[in-house]
């Protein structure tokens, strides 16, 4: 396995965080298996799934970690009587506690001449859960296979603890995040850290020169205020955000102050950013437990966009206002009423590798 590289900085070696809507070598995904995740409703979960990896799998590889062999024929004969396209999937034999990649998984970097490389976050279940510890081991694994060079943060002499879904970057050196997530005392990833210590720790390792600081994030959002389910870059110089217009929901005034904050914010070279909105669906329930349903939680792949719906009148909002976001790309909407009892959808699942081309 190649040398953990804490000696240099990815920055340092001319690295840097690409958007999600360039060029993807693959897809990372993480069989779903953990029945506590959807209580009551697993059933339906193993077929989500497979849906998401038949879409997938027509534009880019999947790289799909399962727990054992015989989880591997199992999730084979699912995804095949799905139509997926199995010569494109990439089975990895790595148990995980929960499998949501995009914040266990690798956060891929890569150089000019297209090197892509790791860097692997400590992951502490979201400051919330005991049971991570295989989770947080997944880079490792996979990367004995893989052999990319890799990084594991440190600042001050720790490691790091961070989650994909807590960012969001343009490829051009701004990164969203939102106060709530990391500079809470609330599931509290990195105490003492502040602002400076984040915006040291994103140049170094993403080469981000521009931080921007959203409020809160959405109600029911497991993580506590993660990004991915509120705003998202869709190209360099632009952004869409959720909003929510029935003023007695708990979500409408903290999506209205991100609204206003990101409507004066910059980029990386001063220019203010061009600000688009999705809606909400109407809140999803089960159990008497609101979930943290959102159109904010797509995934940008290779030719496509898939995007998370509700059996709601606005998901054809939320759709057309992608489709006009993304011409180049087809938008596909993936039913996430049953997955969101997890806790998250599609983007919350996903964690792409660049292409190096």
């Amino acid at each position: 396995m190649p040398k953990i590289r804490n000696e240099s900085t990815p920055n340092a070696l001319g690295f840097h965080m690409p958007a999600e809507w360039d060029a993807h070598e693959a897809t990372w995904l993480g069989w779903p298996h953990e029945l506590t995740d959807w209580p009551g409703k697993f059933a339906p979960i193993p077929w989500a799934f497979a849906e998401i990896v038949r879409h997938l799998s027509q534009v880019e590889r999947v790289y799909l970690l399962i727990e054992n062999r015989e989880a591997e024929s199992r999730v084979r004969t699912i995804l095949k009587k799905c139509g997926a396209n199995l010569a494109a999937v990439d089975f990895f034999r790595i148990p995980t506690d929960r499998g949501w990649m995009r914040d266990s998984g690798p956060i891929c970097v890569k150089d000019s001449p297209g090197e892509v490389a790791y860097t692997n976050w400590l992951f502490n279940g979201w400051a919330k859960y005991s049971n991570h510890k295989k989770d947080a081991a997944v880079v490792s694994a996979a990367n004995r296979k893989l052999k990319r060079r890799l990084w594991q943060p440190m600042h001050n002499g720790k490691r790091v603890v961070l989650e994909g879904g807590s960012i969001d970057v343009n490829g051009r050196g701004t990164l969203l995040t939102t106060e709530e997530c990391l500079l809470s005392k609330t599931q509290e990833r990195n105490p003492g850290f502040t602002r400076e210590d984040y915006a040291e720790v994103f140049k170094s390792y993403f080469g981000v020169t521009n931080v921007l600081w959203l409020k809160n994030g959405i109600a029911g959002d497991d993580t506590h205020g993660h990004v991915d389910d509120l705003a998202r870059f869709v190209n360099p110089t632009t952004v869409v955000t959720v909003v929510e217009s029935d003023s007695s929901d708990a979500n409408y005034a903290p999506l209205r102050e991100n609204l206003a904050l990101l409507k004066n914010m910059k980029d990386q070279d001063g220019r203010p950013l061009r600000v688009d909105t999705l809606p909400m669906p109407a809140p999803v329930y089960f159990d008497g437990q609101r979930l943290p349903a959102s159109y904010a939680n797509f995934y940008i792949a290779n030719k496509i966009v898939i995007v998370p719906t509700f059996n709601d009148p606005n998901d054809r909002v939320a759709l057309n206002t992608l489709a006009n976001l993304f011409p180049g790309r087809e938008i596909a909407g993936i039913a996430c009423r049953d997955l969101v009892l997890g806790l998250g959808t599609l983007h919350c699942m996903t964690q792409q590798q660049p292409s190096p081309r």
